[in-house]
């Protein structure tokens, strides 16, 4: 009995002194558990020195292909400049400058499934280009019946007539069908452009009146803007290399501070084993807090990384076989899947109801799901949306086959763990020994294809 009575006053004490604990950054309801932390057992680990990590590479996009592209750094989107040239209005201009001009007067914008762009009979005066996502046309029929004009989606563009014509109305509705990125720039800011522009303008005009057509029978002169670039010069198999700036991945930095009191400390004349022990509660929360960061962070988190043209979206809702066929064809060498345990679950029935029962395959001394060979790996950091949907990741690891690494410094003051210090911060009046704990990390996509993901998998209809 005593030796139980003795345990129940240790839990006690430790239940008191986690109370104790507090952070810097606000934790998210997942943080209060301790996880496989998948994520972090499996990224190969590069050392960092000076506290950042440069990934030099080259890109390149194609002129003609009637799509624009776009560049990412974590969730800020920007237009490649000389894509813009896919807009008919600026499809022979040739001045970097002003182009690089135009791409940076576009704002970034994001709209949910089911949110509404544009409606029929508002102002036409923004240009929207779709960074990533899918976008329905619905028009008015001739006795005010909705038309289905169609589907937008990444690379394509609506609204340019508005930056060159005089006030009109849209003609039609434009809805969000999944998450989508836009960039738009209003007439306004195109206009100031031309303004401040001599040799923009008069490219512009020539276009006016090279697609002009003649005066209807109200007077009213309308400029035909065409979609499929027809009296253009083609361009086949033009390829133009982009020399960006390359991208530097800072350290990131997770603090928490830890204090217990003096007299937890001294419990049973046996202070390191109370002091360690809390100190083991604060870094697996540290740790979780890390792993979640490297998801979610709209700065450097996997989510927010990936190349656009890297995204795609699930065939009919939940997340099947043909889903996950088609992320893996996008990449060689796809290490692991990562995945929220409802999306296992929802491609488990999806599996099921087709007959197919996807092998286990043992990971570390634990049976995993997988499916073609690769591990599919739990993480309930993956966020779930309001409408019940989440995203599958897919990557290739490690930094000699050009894929997903994590960042990290070690040989740092006061390391506790790798990449972890612990450094004793004193003890105030109230006898509360305070001690700051701090993780450095971040995380690197080295090339596009390393990292894909599936978006807007349904968990249920």
């Amino acid at each position: 009995m005593r030796e139980e009575e003795r345990e129940r006053q240790r839990q006690s004490l430790s239940t008191a002194a986690a109370r104790n604990l507090t952070t810097t950054t606000k934790t998210p309801p997942q943080m209060q558990e301790i996880t496989s932390r998948w994520l972090l057992r499996k990224l190969p680990w590069v050392q960092v020195s000076g506290g950042a990590y440069r990934v030099n590479r080259r890109r390149t996009y194609r002129i003609g292909d009637g799509l624009l592209s776009f560049t990412t750094v974590g969730a800020q989107v920007r237009v490649v400049p000389g894509e813009l040239r896919e807009l008919s209005v600026l499809s022979e201009f040739e001045d970097a400058d002003v182009l690089a001009a135009i791409a940076d007067k576009f704002v970034q914008q994001e709209y949910q499934p089911g949110q509404v762009i544009v409606e029929f009979g508002s102002v036409a005066d923004h240009l929207y280009l779709i960074a990533h996502g899918k976008v329905n046309k619905v028009g008015v029929g001739d006795y005010g019946d909705p038309v289905n004009l169609g589907v937008l989606a990444d690379g394509e563009a609506f609204g340019e007539q508005s930056l060159i014509e005089g006030e009109r109305i849209w003609g039609y509705t434009a809805k969000a069908m999944t998450a989508v990125t836009l960039l738009s720039i209003p007439r306004a800011a195109f206009t100031q452009l031309l303004d401040q522009n001599d040799h923009l303008r008069s490219h512009v005009e020539r276009f006016r009146a090279k697609n002009r057509r003649p005066q209807n029978k109200h007077g009213e002169a309308a400029i035909a803007i065409s979609a499929g670039h027809s009296d253009e010069p083609v361009l086949p198999g033009t390829y133009v290399d982009y020399e960006l700036s390359p991208p530097e991945y800072e350290l990131s930095v997770a603090q928490t501070v830890l204090r217990v009191h003096t007299r937890v400390a001294d419990l049973y004349n046996d202070p390191m084993n109370q002091l360690e022990q809390q100190l083991r509660l604060t870094v697996e929360a540290l740790r979780e807090r890390q792993e979640y960061e490297m998801i979610n962070n709209r700065d450097f988190g996997l989510l927010h990384s990936a190349d656009l043209r890297q995204r795609i979206h699930t065939r009919g809702g939940p997340p099947t076989p043909d889903d996950l066929d088609e992320l893996l064809s996008m990449r060689r060498s796809t290490r692991i899947f990562l995945a929220h345990p409802q999306a296992i679950a929802a491609f488990g029935r999806e599996c099921t109801k087709r007959g197919i029962y996807p092998p286990m395959v043992e990971v570390d001394g634990h049976s995993m799901t997988a499916w073609r060979g690769v591990p599919i790996l739990p993480s309930s950091k993956i966020p779930i949306t309001e409408t019940h949907t989440t995203s599958i990741l897919a990557m290739r690891t490690g930094e000699s086959d050009q894929g997903v690494v994590g960042l990290h410094q070690t040989g740092i003051p006061d390391e506790y763990q790798p990449s972890l210090s612990v450094r004793f911060m004193g003890i105030n009046e109230q006898a509360v020994m305070s001690y700051l704990v701090s993780a450095y990390y971040s995380v690197a996509v080295l090339v596009p294809d390393a990292l894909g993901i599936l978006d807007h998998v349904e968990l249920s209809h």
